[in-house]
C-alpha cells in the first residue's frame, strides 16, 4: 500500500494518477474531505489531517510507502506515526533552496524535516525541486482581466519544473529499486524568464500577454500584505534578487530517473490555459 499525502494538490494529484495508471500496489490518497476529493476510480480516499497526527492512524494502516509533502502539519509527529505504523520508505518533497538559500526560513524548515527523516530509521528518498511552473498561476487573475502581468526580474530565467515531473520522479522512487538513500535535484529542461512564460501563456490562449517590469520595492509592497515582510523578501530573492549558479543550474534528473525528458513550460501552459481565460 502506498499513501500519498496532499493527494489533491499539484504534485499529489499527478502522482495519484500516475500510480493508478501504472498497475502498482494499491494507492491511498490522504485528504481532509474524502467526499469532495476527486481521485481516480480504484484509489481509496482516506480522511486525515497532517496537523493532527493521531488522525492518520486509519490512513497509515497497512501502508509500506509514504509520499510526504512537509510543512502542512507536525512533521516530526507525522514521521513518528509513520514509523510506528510500519512504513518502510518515505519519499519527501523538500526544496533546492536547502542548498541555494539555506538561510531562508522555509529552507531551514525543509532541511530540518530532511534530517528528521534521515534519522527516523525508515528508508528515504528526498526530492529537491526548483521553482514550480505552476507558480505562474499567481498571474491568472491579471491575465484574465488585463491580458498583462506586472513582475520584477522579468528577464531572469529559472529552470521551472512541471509538477507532473516531480510526481514522475516520486512514482519511480516509490515503485522501482535503486532510489533509497538518494537525494534528487529536480528542474525543468531549460531556464525560462517571466517574459518568456507570459509569451507561452499567450500562445496557449491565442492572444498576447504583455509584461511590465516593476521594481523590487513595488513588488514587495504588493506581496507583503499577503505573505508578510520577511517572506516577501525571501520570495523576491528567489525570483531574481539573490540568484546564484546553483539555483540557475539545469539538471537532467527527470530524464535519468524516469527515462522521459522533463516537460517544458509551454506544455504546462497549454495544459492549464483554462485558468487564464
Amino acid at each position: 500500500m502506498i499513501l500519498v499525502t496532499g493527494a489533491t494538490g499539484n504534485i499529489g494529484s499527478a502522482l495519484v494518477r500516475q500510480l493508478h495508471g501504472s498497475g502498482v500496489p494499491p494507492v491511498r490518497g490522504l485528504t481532509r474531505d474524502a467526499a469532495r476529493a476527486s481521485l481516480p476510480g480504484g484509489v481509496e480516499a482516506v480522511e486525515g489531517d497532517l496537523a493532527r497526527p493521531a488522525s492518520l492512524k486509519p490512513a497509515l494502516d497497512g501502508v509500506r510507502s509514504l509520499f510526504l509533502v512537509p510543512g502542512m502539519g507536525a512533521d516530526a509527529d507525522v514521521l513518528t506515526a509513520a514509523r510506528q505504523a510500519g512504513v518502510e520508505h518515505v519519499v519527501l518533497v523538500s526544496s533546492i533552496t536547502v542548498r541555494t538559500h539555506p538561510h531562508l526560513p522555509a529552507a531551514a524548515g525543509n532541511l530540518a524535516v530532511e534530517r528528521l527523516l534521515r534519522d527516523s530509521g525508515m528508508s528515504w528518498t528526498i526530492l529537491r525541486p526548483t521553482q514550480f511552473a505552476s507558480n505562474a498561476l499567481w498571474w491568472a487573475e491579471a491575465v484574465r482581466e488585463h491580458r498583462s502581468i506586472r513582475v520584477p526580474y522579468a528577464d531572469i530565467g529559472l529552470p521551472a519544473v512541471h509538477p507532473a515531473d516531480i510526481a514522475a520522479v516520486a512514482r519511480a522512487a516509490l515503485t522501482e529499486p535503486g532510489h533509497h538513500g538518494r537525494t534528487y535535484a529536480l528542474t525543468g529542461p531549460e531556464r525560462i524568464t517571466p517574459r518568456q512564460q507570459a509569451r507561452a501563456i499567450g500562445a496557449a490562449l491565442g492572444h498576447e500577454v504583455s509584461v511590465q517590469e516593476i521594481s523590487r520595492e513595488e513588488a514587495h509592497r504588493q506581496m507583503a500584505p499577503f505573505l508578510g515582510d520577511r517572506t516577501a523578501h525571501a520570495v523576491l530573492d528567489l525570483m531574481g534578487g539573490d540568484v546564484n549558479d546553483e539555483l540557475l543550474t539545469v539538471h537532467d534528473t527527470v530524464r535519468r530517473v524516469t527515462g522521459s525528458p522533463a516537460r517544458p513550460f509551454r506544455q504546462w501552459a497549454e495544459e492549464n490555459a483554462a485558468a487564464f481565460r
